[in-house]
């Protein structure tokens, strides 16, 4: 039996998160067997875009069984996802929803489908951290992933729905990465309206970004500024064991939000249609959850004030 292959298309390389779906896409492709190459678009959605097809476009016998891309851009690739799918090529879209892959099932007999986080959930979820942690209310810095995300936009809807009203929110946005969140609150911190700004925490739609957040106050701020903006509450999102799991132990993060990496499902699902047949749901949604919980987040909260 052919040995199938499979390329896994990321947005990043510079984000932990990106990096854990890398090594479960790896992971899952040597429990399975199967070969695969991980290309990244350095968050340019052209990039991504001409890589891919590119890949499509080249010989026949040197094109991959199915493609696995998470979108850099706004949008969910449709017109490369068509060049994939009339390929006879697969397309496994995550963390993003795709509303052209109904159409592509009925009309392709290759596996077109979406594994997702449910951002919205992740944005609800960050929301009841906000109110955990701003009992009497406050207001949150909030760093935000770039205009063009779906994800962003999902994660800030979310938020809105469960943050509440004596919490306020500033946004910020940023590139899902430490470099341009440290740029964008260093940039902020030299106006001098960022002075007189009431800030009671930090929240940020990814780990890297709060803590890039948080190196700027850091490095850029001395003395009494900087012991209070390092006293704030950091939140974040992404919760990888390694890095924001570990900055929530650590004291760095007073919180993260554990999103399991979809890349190593989108590799266990293609195998069983190409061994076995079984043609994936269209639309499958893995869960996050809050870390540590929200009970205990509001408890710690609880004893400190009455401490």
């Amino acid at each position: 039996m052919k040995k199938l292959r499979f390329i896994v298309s990321l947005p990043t390389k510079d984000n932990d998160y990106q990096e854990e779906q890398a090594r479960a896409a790896e992971q899952a492709a040597h429990r399975f067997g199967v070969e695969i190459e991980i290309v990244s678009a350095n968050n340019d959605a052209i990039s991504q875009t001409q890589q891919l097809l590119k890949i499509i476009q080249s010989p026949q016998e040197s094109r991959p069984d199915a493609i696995i891309v998470e979108p850099a851009g706004g949008t969910a690739l449709p017109q490369v996802a068509r060049a994939a799918a009339s390929s006879a090529i697969g397309w496994v879209v995550v963390n993003r929803d795709a509303d052209y892959l109904a159409e592509f099932r009925a009309s392709y007999k290759v596996p077109c489908f979406s594994i997702t986080s449910d951002h919205e959930e992740i944005g609800r979820i960050q929301g009841k951290q906000f109110a955990a942690l701003l009992p009497a209310g406050g207001c949150v810095l909030y760093i935000q992933g770039p205009a063009e995300s779906l994800a962003a936009k999902q994660r800030s809807a979310g938020m809105y729905e469960t943050k509440p009203a004596h919490v306020q929110i500033k946004v910020m946005k940023a590139q899902w990465t430490e470099e341009s969140s440290f740029k964008a609150v260093s940039s902020w911190l030299r106006l001098s309206t960022s002075q007189q700004a009431r800030i009671d925490a930090i929240g940020a739609q990814d780990d890297s970004m709060a803590m890039g957040a948080r190196r700027a106050f850091q490095e850029l701020t001395t003395g009494e500024a900087r012991e209070h903006w390092l006293r704030l509450p950091f939140t974040g999102c992404d919760g990888v064991p390694k890095t924001g799991q570990a900055w929530v132990r650590n004291g760095q993060l007073a919180a993260t939000i554990v999103i399991p990496p979809n890349t190593g499902l989108a590799i266990e699902k293609l195998v069983g249609f190409f061994q076995g047949g079984v043609l994936p749901p269209d639309r499958s949604l893995t869960p996050a959850t809050s870390y540590p919980s929200i009970e205990s987040l509001t408890k710690r909260k609880v004893r400190s004030h009455s401490a």
